[in-house]
């Protein structure tokens, strides 16, 4: 928010995870991030109801908390109606149902880049193999042309559905123009899939002018900070009306009726799969509820992970130490279009991740890119005390 200062300093909200080990320095947000104390009680508020309503929990579930949670999810987004979003466990439910709205004549061509993340990019790939998909992977690097060469492609080979990440998962780097990049993929019969799950409530993230063209989908465990369990798909008003792969959900509310055939909502839980663990929805409620009474939006997340950036960043500058320099940056702290983690290359990014691990630093690596991430329950002293135990090292 204007005028608040950043970094700012939420340690006391999530007191119980960083409390449960209080040497650990973790700096995987961008990974599992810490989950803010309202979420205990979330927690146990659904087992709570669980045990008074039994089989009328469900009345509660999709009448109170999902349009609660799903509410809160589109003021974030810049949605009109929350009944375009609907809920899943994973991710990889929705990429299979997306799949199945694809044409059944021929092979469907799928464009994408060689930059998502596995629960898209491991599917598509085994399509591909046995010729079930025209799989078209554009290069993400260099970046700064990334966009340019999906459009151009999409020219090329008139893709049936389009795959690609707000924010690459390996480097961080953000398509920032996502209602340009929209606008210009456009297409009769086409899907337009943006993969958020790095960007929601990690960048400031305005769909307003694309929710009638792409799909979202984003989820609890990264910068929402609600664990596991809590996906959730934008779905345009009117596209792919009846995927192939569908669960018994998605006609929940008529099941009582008796009535014979395939019906589909018209809103977004027309994607709905089947039953489900409802808890991570609990804790995704308490998050927002959380965020919105502490006046924290997408932007001042953003700005507090990037003043944390510049904070590590001019330490290392000051007394370099192994890949944490700024020569080795994927993304250079001087482009603006990055999530909330930094990326590393270093040919030994796994020896250094298994070096830090043991010395209390959690980390992650891909490859040869080791990723430190940046999220609420950093402080600037948690930075310094990070700076401190690498000198050690």
């Amino acid at each position: 928010m204007p005028g608040r200062p950043v970094p700012l300093d939420l340690a006391g909200a999530f007191a119980r995870f960083r409390n449960a080990d209080a040497e650990r320095l973790h700096f995987a947000a961008h990974s599992h991030h810490l989950w803010p104390d309202a979420t205990r009680d979330a927690q146990l508020r659904a087992w709570d109801d669980a045990a008074r309503l039994a089989d009328d929990k469900w009345d509660h579930v999709l009448g109170t908390v999902w349009p609660s949670v799903s509410a809160g999810i589109a003021r974030h987004l810049g949605l009109a109606d929350p009944k375009t979003l609907v809920p899943a466990p994973n991710t990889h439910e929705f990429v299979n149902r997306l799949l199945s709205c694809c044409p059944t004549e021929r092979p469907p061509r799928v464009l994408t880049t060689d930059g998502e993340f596995h629960s898209f990019r491991r599917q598509a790939e085994r399509l591909a193999e046995d010729g079930l998909i025209a799989l078209h992977a554009v290069a993400a690097e260099p970046f700064a042309t990334l966009a340019d060469r999906l459009i151009a492609a999409a020219r090329e080979m008139a893709p049936d559905l389009v795959y690609v990440s707000q924010v690459l998962f390996g480097s961080g780097f953000a398509l920032a123009d996502l209602s340009g990049l929209v606008e210009r993929l456009v297409a009769p019969n086409r899907l337009i899939v943006i993969d958020g799950y790095h960007g929601f409530l990690a960048r400031p993230t305005d769909l307003s002018a694309i929710a009638d063209r792409a799909f979202y989908i984003a989820g609890g465990y990264k910068y929402a900070m609600s664990g596991e369990g809590a996906c959730f798909m934008h779905c345009p008003p009117g596209v792919a009306p009846r995927p192939r792969n569908t669960g018994w959900f998605a006609s929940f509310g008529a099941l009582a009726t008796g009535d014979h055939g395939v019906a589909y909502p018209q809103d977004g839980w027309r994607f709905a799969g089947a039953t489900f663990d409802p808890t991570a929805l609990y804790r995704m409620r308490a998050v927002l509820e959380w965020l919105d009474t502490e006046a924290i939006d997408a932007a001042l997340i953003h700005a507090h992970a990037l003043a944390l950036q510049g904070q590590f960043i001019t330490a290392m500058a000051r007394a370099p130490i192994g890949p944490f320099v700024a020569d080795r940056l994927v993304v250079p702290l001087s482009e603006p279009a990055r999530g909330n983690f930094l990326a590393f290359e270093h040919p030994d990014a796994a020896q250094w991740y298994r070096r830090m691990h043991a010395a209390g630093i959690i980390t992650d690596f891909r490859g040869t890119r080791l990723r430190l991430g940046f999220g609420l329950y950093h402080t600037a002293a948690d930075v310094d005390r990070l700076v401190a135990r690498l000198r050690r090292l």
